[in-house]
């Protein structure tokens, strides 16, 4: 019970996840199906929606936009603040800090991990840009898996209605894939920014995500 509790946060969002996953597969199989039946095309049983390029798309493209968001929020803090807000960092610390703010080489602590503790080098300069190459990897990897699943699904629909299919690169210069797309992105952007914002002169009791509620406007980077 004790592990449960230390990792509740990422459980918690983990059974969300899965149930809002389940939730929109057996909605997406549904709306697939009618769809189906409406043109005369053959339905899909559940297992094999599953592993359609319908289901497929509609997945990845909001998971590519999300890790799009975190990847550029987590680059863009590095230099750029906002005074008062909790997701900025103090405004004298923009920049990539110095090696004892960072914790790092000569400044490492007993918990540090042992790729922090070298004066330099690839393994080092791996472990300190790691969450930023890991949400970008992750990002590019679902906008090219979501480029191939839509443009699988865009062709098998040519094909029922006898239109001529188009090749990956075609599909990726559509205005429809691209309409599609920055429809995600937009609200990423405009999500993040307003947390920036808010987080100056809003507060939360008792979450991070807040300073705290005796905070001035004007601190920045406090968490509650």
């Amino acid at each position: 019970m004790r592990w449960v509790r230390d990792n509740s946060l990422s459980l918690t969002f983990l059974a969300l996840f899965l149930l809002a996953a389940v939730g929109q597969s057996i909605a997406g199989q549904r709306v697939f199906n009618e769809d189906a039946v409406a043109h005369g095309s053959e339905t899909y049983s559940y297992g094999r929606y599953l592993v359609s390029s319908h289901f497929g798309q509609a997945l990845l493209e909001n998971w590519q936009s999300e890790y799009l968001q975190f990847a550029l929020f987590v680059l863009a803090t590095i230099w750029l603040v906002q005074r008062g807000s909790n997701e900025s960092k103090p405004l004298e610390n923009a920049g990539r800090e110095s090696e004892q703010m960072q914790r790092v080489g000569r400044f490492a602590g007993p918990t540090s991990a042992r790729w922090a503790r070298y004066g330099g080098g690839v393994r080092r300069w791996l472990y300190s840009n790691s969450l930023l190459l890991v949400m970008t990897a992750i990002f590019f990897g679902s906008w090219l898996a979501q480029s191939a699943t839509g443009w699988a699904s865009f062709n098998t629909e040519q094909e029922e209605h006898g239109d001529p299919t188009v090749s990956w690169s075609d599909y990726v210069l559509r205005a429809d894939f691209w309409e599609d797309t920055l429809q995600n992105w937009q609200s990423e952007f405009l999500a993040v920014g307003s947390m920036v914002v808010l987080t100056i002169y809003l507060r939360q009791r008792g979450s991070p995500e807040s300073k705290p509620v005796g905070a001035g406007h004007g601190e920045t980077g406090a968490s509650g």
